[in-house]
């Protein structure tokens, strides 16, 4: 088991080798971009990758404070599912007012891994294969779905 302080020096370590893993890599646009924390340019709309001790996901969520508002961006999500699917070339889970692990509404489009962890070393190719053609994949698909999503802004 580790402590608070050596769990959050590994995720460290593992986000700053999958940053500088994928750093090469531009976005669909042709722009330099922080992967790790990428920017959708639209409030309450992130893509979001995490992992823990025994699973790793990866997701769009929703987190606008207002359950109306944040199943309107669910609903335009929907009316791209087959870009977004296309994109992916694989089914995600679609979970329209979920709950984050604060307790707080938050509505997500995602895939997991199980059977992985954060903290043993020899998954980190794993983690890194699950997310890399993901998040690139996602940035392609963005590049001409959040025109979509102007009206919402």
């Amino acid at each position: 088991m580790y402590s608070k302080e050596q769990a959050s020096q590994i995720k460290q370590s593992f986000w700053t080798t999958f940053g500088q893993y994928i750093a090469p890599q531009l976005s669909a646009e042709g722009m330099k971009i922080n992967w790790v924390n990428y920017k959708t340019g639209i409030k309450h709309v992130n893509f979001r990758m995490q992992a823990e001790s025994r699973i790793a996901s990866i997701g769009i969520e929703i987190t606008h404070p207002d359950a109306g508002i944040q199943e309107l961006f669910f609903e335009q999500f929907k009316e791209l599912k087959l870009v977004l699917t296309g994109a992916l070339n694989e089914d995600w889970e679609w979970e329209l007012h979920g709950h984050d692990e604060y307790g707080k509404t938050v509505s997500r489009i995602y895939h997991q891994l199980n059977n992985v962890s954060i903290f043993n070393r020899n998954d980190w190719p794993a983690l890194i294969s699950f997310f890399k053609p993901r998040i690139i994949a996602l940035d392609e698909f963005w590049s001409d779905a959040k025109y979509s999503f102007d009206a919402l802004k």
